[in-house]
């Protein structure tokens, strides 16, 4: 404990040292062309936090909870028209249908270097719900070919109850996913599709109580009224795959070397004790990483998109009252692709009334520099 509490310290003067700036993005009414901002695609009925890209075609996905309807995940054609992928079947659960193959609530898709579509399916059909028989999984779709080639289920023992399986990122042969509802990360190992759940209700999962997302003015609440509370969320990768970066969704955020989470002779309280403060990130949406070793992460309480530099410094990219809640950005070539999933409108978070400001729309921006290549920060068997 005395250790934990000198990082703290040591955390809080490394981040009272760092500079923000902003690279002439305004936060202003004005179209989104005058900021760099061009829609890629818009939805009057589904509503995404996801996307990947690869070539001319366009992944689109989100979560069964938000209240859009359409598929799960959707491939966006140059016609803008979304339609369903791998096929139909693989869309079409319903309750008391099969979750094994099927998504039952999807909440994050990513892309590796060998042609695959990774998709996170949480398992669970309603927000808070237990994961399902089966429906906790990670399911690999061959692009060419659009046929699910892996399916990695999550045995009871790694979703427990009321978990919410949320991110993956990949580093050699193992992928490393949050989980947050229960706050732990998981460790999956691709080659025999073992999985394990590590730093199970650590600190460094878990959100803390003093940080609440404010969007518009207002105290985000879960149903019930109570102030939300999101465990371990957003996740990267170092440059040379030997550190993996994680907080809540509230931050702060911390980090770990892979190999500590490689290891599974090390106990409980060894692993945790090898966690070390990384950066005090506020409230974001989403992350994507650069080749140079930057993060952006979308800022939710300024409709921005930020930049957290190698040396710790941060720069706002861009600043749009309709970046209302970008959530996973992705990166691919040039550009990086917002998702605006306003996901703080819903329904679910609104007494049942949605404040959902529609067409939902995906944003592309131009980046510039080295730092604009995602793939670099993931190395091995699924390196981008």
């Amino acid at each position: 404990m005395t250790k934990w509490r000198n990082q703290q310290v040591a955390f809080a003067m490394v981040v009272g040292g760092i500079a923000t700036t902003i690279l002439g993005a305004t936060p202003g009414a004005g179209s989104p062309e005058s900021v760099g901002l061009i829609i890629a695609a818009e939805s009057a009925s589904m509503i995404w936090n996801a996307v990947a890209v690869d070539d001319d075609r366009i992944f689109v996905a989100g979560p069964r909870w938000t209240g859009g309807t359409g598929p799960s995940l959707a491939v966006v054609h140059g016609d803008r028209t979304p339609t369903a992928y791998p096929n139909e079947d693989w869309n079409a659960w319903r309750p008391g249908a099969d979750a094994w193959h099927r998504f039952v609530s999807i909440n994050a898709i990513r892309s590796d270097s060998r042609g695959g579509l990774w998709v996170v399916d949480t398992g669970a059909p309603t927000f808070g719900a237990d994961p399902l028989p089966g429906g906790a999984k990670v399911v690999r779709i061959r692009l060419a070919t659009s046929e699910v080639d892996e399916i990695h289920h999550f045995s009871p023992a790694v979703a427990l109850p009321g978990s919410y399986i949320d991110d993956i990122r990949f580093h050699g042969e193992r992928a490393y996913l949050t989980d947050a509802g229960r706050g732990a990360l998981i460790v999956l190992d691709l080659r025999s599709g073992k999985a394990r759940r590590v730093l199970d209700g650590a600190v460094s999962v878990t959100a803390p109580g003093d940080r609440p997302v404010i969007m518009d003015g207002r105290t985000l609440r879960a149903p019930g009224g109570a102030v939300l509370r999101v465990n371990a969320d957003p996740l990267e990768i170092s440059p040379d795959g030997r550190y993996l970066f994680f907080g809540s969704l509230h931050g702060p955020w911390f980090q770990i070397e892979t190999g500590f989470l490689d290891d599974p002779s090390l106990s409980a309280s060894e692993l945790a004790a090898r966690v070390e403060p990384w950066a005090n990130l506020p409230p974001v949406g989403g992350t994507a990483a650069g080749a140079d070793g930057s993060v952006y992460f979308t800022e939710l309480a300024t409709n921005s998109l930020k930049q957290r530099r190698p040396d710790g410094s941060i720069v706002t990219i861009v600043q749009h009252a309709l970046l209302h809640w970008v959530d996973a950005p992705a990166i691919s070539g040039d550009w990086i692709w917002l998702p605006v999933a306003q996901i703080d409108r819903v329904a679910l978070f609104n007494e049942g009334r949605s404040r959902v400001e529609w067409p939902v729309r995906l944003f592309r921006y131009r980046l510039s520099g080295s730092e604009k290549r995602e793939g670099a920060l993931e190395s091995g068997r699924w390196a981008n």
